[in-house]
């Protein structure tokens, strides 16, 4: 019996301290990101008759390079060999969440409101829990069971609770910016271990203005420029360092620690956070319905983000390298 009992003991895995702090922190930081994010939606919005969804995207990745420059380019310079290395999955990264996403959250901003670009962007970690998945990754009961309580919000406030959804032009754009975000915090997963994230991240926002460039002169061309003021520059400079620098480095931590899967059930707080937002800047309008639904959606983000410890061991292994 001392025998099989010390045998049970060198088979069984402790959740150690270090990883559930890990896990902790990776959570923290998602939420961080979320809740800034939630802010570029209320932006978008807010910009939509004043500034040009592209001219939008191109000035909001330029201010962003400008805030990451002073320790980024350094970084990309001391990295520049692994860069050149790996600059198809760096290129991928840019064109899918620097170039791609943003600017089509801002095109949806034209014709929808803020409140439905959250809902809808809220379905994109299904799409990373898919990834994930195909990965060979264990998501776990808890975690399936959360994703889906949070769905179920998501669902019931895009379709005002009935069987027949009213879309909108801008949520159909909403949709293929849910796509891109989620292949892009897939892809952040595989990110090769001798990029660090500073380089990394300064890299994508340097390749994504570059690939926004020449469809950003077209459209300077075709609807002018738009009038710099206090209401078009302060919204800029808010998109530009929080929501890119401060946000994008804090997500990419997130997924180097819990991994796109666990990460994404926290993305589900935003429409929550962009509903409150939208509601005070905007004066959207948020009813009863809507607060139901949300709090399937809080609980579906609490149920899926307690570590269970048959997986916690495994869950916050990162897999792309250091950030």
């Amino acid at each position: 019996m001392a025998v099989l009992d010390r045998t049970r003991s060198r088979t069984r895995t402790p959740v150690e301290p270090k990883v559930i702090g890990g896990l902790g922190v990776g959570l923290a930081l998602a939420a961080l990101a979320t809740v800034v994010w939630s802010g570029s939606f209320v932006t978008a919005r807010g910009l939509h008759d004043s500034v040009p969804p592209i001219q939008h995207a191109f000035w909001r990745w330029v201010v962003a390079i400008v805030a990451v420059a002073p320790f980024g380019a350094r970084a990309a310079w001391r990295e520049r060999a692994a860069l050149r290395r790996h600059l198809g999955f760096v290129a991928l990264a840019s064109l899918l969440g620097i170039a791609t996403y943003n600017t089509l959250v801002n095109q949806a901003g034209m014709t929808t409101s803020a409140g439905n670009m959250g809902m809808i962007m809220a379905a994109s970690p299904v799409l990373m829990a898919v990834y994930e998945r195909l990965g060979g990754a264990r998501l776990g009961v808890r975690r399936v069971t959360g994703t889906l309580v949070a769905c179920t919000g998501v669902a019931l406030l895009v379709s005002k609770g009935s069987l027949t959804p009213d879309f909108a032009p801008g949520d159909l754009w909403v949709v293929a910016a849910a796509c891109c975000f989620g292949s892009y915090s897939a892809l952040l997963r595989r990110k090769p271990r001798e990029l660090g994230g500073v380089a990394f991240l300064f890299a994508t926002f340097v390749l994504g203005a570059l690939m926004l460039l020449p469809v950003y002169a077209a459209s300077v061309a075709v609807q002018g420029g738009f009038e710099v003021r206090a209401g078009t520059a302060l919204p800029l400079l808010y998109v530009g360092v929080v929501s890119s620098a401060v946000a994008f480095f804090a997500w990419n931590k997130a997924i180097a620690l819990v991994g796109a899967a666990r990460a994404g059930v926290v993305y589900y707080l935003q429409p929550v956070c962009v509903a409150g937002l939208s509601y005070v800047v905007l004066g959207e309008s948020m009813g009863w319905a809507q607060v139901g639904c949300m709090a399937l959606i809080l609980g579906g983000v609490v149920l899926a983000s307690v570590a269970s410890p048959r997986f916690a061991g495994t869950a916050t292994k990162p897999e792309g390298g250091r950030s």
